[in-house]
C-alpha cells in the first residue's frame, strides 16, 4: 500500500478532534501573529551535499518563522529537505548560507560546545525511535536532560509534565516494562523538563499504532494549548499533521505553502499537488 492510500485510510480511521474545516493559504512562509515574534528563524538557508554534478541542493534559499506558543507540522515529497530543515533548526547541522536565530540568539555565533550547551538547556528533542536509557527509571529518563546540564529540577513543573503527559504512577518503572506509546509519554516529558524555547519532533509517532499515535497527538496539541510551548513537528502523514495550528509544506528544499485549521483530506490533496511522497 502506498503512502498515500495509507494516509487516506488513517483520515477515517483516527480524525482528531473537530475543528473549523478551513485552508488558509499564507504564502509568505513567516507565521506570525500580532504581537508575537518568533521564538524560531531561519532567514535565507542553504544546506548542499556533495559537490560538482554530484551535489544535492537540500535547502534552497529557506526562510521561516515559528510564533512563540504554536504547534507547527512541517511536511513534503521525499527529498523535500524537512530533515535538513530540522537539522539545521535544531543546531545539530551549521546550513552554508544563511541564518538561523533561536530565541535571540544566532546560532552561528556559536561554537561547537556553546551550540551543545544551547541544545541541552533550550531545545527539546522528540523522536521516533524514543532514546530512552534502559537502565534508568521512567523519572531519571525525564530529568537526565536536567543533570547533563547540571541544572536542578523545578519539582512543580516536573509535576505538571508528569501529570500532563499521564505517567504520575510509572515513575519506578523501566521502559522495558512501557508500552510504546507510554515510551513516547516518557520521550515527551523529557523535552518538555527543562522548559526549552522549542520542542523539535521528528516523526514522533511513527512507530505508534493508530489508537496509540491519536493519544500521542492530542497531548502535543495539548501541551501547546496549555503550557504555551512551541512544538515544530516534521511528519509524512496528514493526519498527524492536522493536529497542529499550521502546516508547512516544503518541495525541492524551498517553502511552498502553508494551511491552517487544516483537515487530513485538505492536506493529503495539497500533499498530492506537489507530488508523490
Amino acid at each position: 500500500m502506498s503512502r498515500r492510500d495509507r494516509a487516506a485510510r488513517g483520515a477515517t480511521e483516527a480524525a482528531p478532534p473537530p475543528r473549523p474545516d478551513e485552508a488558509t493559504p499564507l504564502g509568505n512562509g513567516d507565521g506570525r501573529r500580532a504581537g508575537e515574534g518568533p521564538v524560531v528563524s531561519l532567514s535565507g538557508v542553504r544546506k548542499t551535499y556533495g559537490r560538482g554534478a554530484g551535489a544535492v541542493h537540500a535547502l534552497r534559499d529557506l526562510s521561516l518563522d515559528f510564533t512563540r506558543g504554536s504547534f507547527t507540522a512541517v511536511m513534503g515529497p521525499s527529498g523535500a529537505g524537512k530533515s535538513t530543515f530540522l537539522h539545521c533548526a535544531a543546531g545539530l547541522d551549521r546550513p552554508d548560507a544563511g541564518t538561523v536565530v533561536l530565541g535571540g540568539t544566532d546560532l552561528a555565533s556559536l561554537n561547537e560546545v556553546e551550540l551543545t550547551m544551547l541544545r541541552r538547556e533550550r531545545v527539546g528533542f522528540v523522536f521516533q525511535a524514543y532514546n530512552l536509557m534502559s537502565a534508568l527509571t521512567v523519572a531519571d529518563n525525564i530529568t537526565l536532560p536536567l543533570m547533563l546540564a547540571d541544572r536542578r529540577p523545578d519539582p512543580a513543573w516536573l509535576d505538571r509534565v508528569v501529570a500532563q503527559v499521564g505517567l504520575s504512577d510509572r515513575l519506578g518503572h523501566r521502559p522495558s516494562e512501557l508500552s510504546g506509546g507510554q515510551q513516547q509519554r516518557v520521550a515527551i516529558a523529557r523535552a518538555l523538563a527543562p522548559r526549552p524555547e522549542v520542542v523539535f519532533a521528528d516523526e514522533p509517532t511513527g512507530a505508534l499504532d493508530t489508537r496509540t499515535a491519536k493519544q500521542v497527538l492530542q497531548l502535543l496539541r495539548d501541551v501547546v494549548d496549555s503550557t504555551g510551548q512551541t512544538v515544530v513537528m516534521v511528519t509524512h502523514d496528514p493526519v498527524a499533521a492536522s493536529y497542529a495550528h499550521r502546516v508547512v509544506f516544503l518541495a525541492d528544499g524551498r517553502y511552498a505553502e502553508e494551511m491552517t485549521r487544516a483537515t487530513p483530506e485538505l492536506i493529503a490533496e495539497r500533499m498530492t499537488r506537489l507530488g508523490e511522497w
